[in-house]
């Protein structure tokens, strides 16, 4: 589990809240309780990662409302809300809007754990993708318009011949071109190319 990810707590009840905290800090994890969803909203944009924990019945602001306004404001931050017994319709609406959990009360000390640890996997996970996706776009940025075309020309499964018949050059240039991508690009195989141009959304994965 990320040592440095904090759990954000949002709940009215104060035994309630202050019991989740000390669940959390004894598993090792730093957690921040709030009393109310607009205590919690008032310093939702200084949080860039983490996890939130929200109660869905609460008054003013509830859960749900709660959750449509991070997946506004801060749609990759996981949402993890706790339900009443009588609450599953809530629980699937939270589900639909965006919540990566719900757990229903009383729940296992572990399960609430084991929530918390796959909702930072797969925060940690989407970080590491955008990340990649946000390297793909400052390579293809540094490609002129030329090793550009010969790019997408070979994305779309075009041979070198058949790329230098569309931009009217010779197959040797698209070689030079293709080898100066493939180097700036940082790829391995035209394969690599592929997946980088399908991540980046210059090509749609039902294409060829």
């Amino acid at each position: 589990m990320q040592g440095d990810a904090i759990i954000y707590v949002i709940d009215d009840d104060e035994a309630v809240r202050q019991s989740l905290e000390f669940l959390l800090r004894t598993a090792g994890i730093k957690v921040r309780g709030f009393e109310s969803g607009k205590a919690f909203l008032d310093v939702l944009a200084q949080i860039d990662s983490g996890c939130v924990i929200t109660d869905v019945r609460m008054p003013e602001i509830t859960g749900i409302d709660l959750l449509k306004k991070v997946k506004e404001i801060k749609p990759d931050l996981p949402v993890i809300v706790i339900t009443g017994h009588g609450d599953i319709a809530l629980a699937v609406e939270a589900m639909k809007i965006g919540a990566v959990d719900f757990l229903e009360k009383p729940f296992d000390d572990d399960h609430l754990l084991a929530a918390v640890k796959s909702a930072l996997d797969r925060e940690a996970d989407l970080a590491q993708r955008n990340a990649e996706v946000n390297g793909i776009h400052d390579k293809l940025a540094a490609l002129s318009n030329r090793e550009r075309q010969v790019l997408e020309g070979l994305v779309a499964g075009n041979a070198n011949k058949n790329i230098a018949f569309d931009l009217g050059i010779s197959p040797r240039t698209v070689e030079i071109y293709r080898a100066n991508l493939m180097t700036k690009m940082a790829a391995n195989s035209l394969s690599d190319l592929v997946r980088m141009a399908m991540m980046a959304g210059i090509l749609d994965g039902g294409k060829k």
